[in-house]
């Protein structure tokens, strides 16, 4: 059986819910627990080193990606089962999507909407058929997903955009998701 990864993209600052790092740790865990490989981007700081702390504690097998100028600032953490250093972000971010054979994302900021808006718009294209899984930790995507209706809405997408992201409440719904799409 081959080791199924998922690619975890979230914030490199924990938010301001509790909720945010509690869903992180529990990602991580169940990750773990299923024998699934972390990736993500191989900072030590808020719920990048939640997830992957959680992952390790469990025993799991993380893979992290950081550009050479980001070690400092998002403290890349060294002691994953692999550990990447880039050039740049483009790099990374294709070097997390090629390992990966999910995508799940927990809330984050506008390097978390790149990413999620990159692997979207690959799917939209035919490059992946790869599951994409959203994490609406308490409602923090909602007016993402309105944003996506009202493109849809206002002709610049395809109704299908929207069947291309499965918005799940939490991690437990995702560990949930991620097992049906591996079965």
């Amino acid at each position: 059986m081959t080791l199924k990864s998922v690619c975890v993209y979230c914030g490199s600052r924990p938010g301001d819910a509790s909720a945010f790092t509690q869903d992180a740790e529990h990602l991580g865990r169940g990750l773990a627990q299923h024998g699934w490989r972390l990736v993500y981007g191989a900072g030590d700081v808020g719920l990048m080193g939640s997830v992957a702390r959680a992952a390790q504690t469990a025993g799991g097998n993380t893979f992290g990606v950081i550009p050479q100028h980001l070690v400092d600032w998002e403290v890349g953490k060294t002691d994953l089962t692999s550990y990447v250093v880039t050039e740049t972000m483009h790099e990374r971010k294709k070097v997390m999507f090629m390992n990966c054979d999910a995508v799940a994302v927990l809330p984050g900021g506008a390097g978390s909407l790149d990413e999620l808006m990159e692997a979207v718009t690959w799917r939209q294209l035919g490059l992946h058929d790869k599951p994409i899984f959203l994490i609406n930790t308490d409602g923090y995507w909602d007016p993402l997903m309105h944003l996506m209706a009202h493109i849809v809405a206002r002709g610049f997408a395809d109704a299908s955009l929207l069947d291309y992201v499965e918005v799940v409440p939490d991690s437990a719904a995702t560990l949930s998701a991620l097992k049906r799409a591996f079965s």
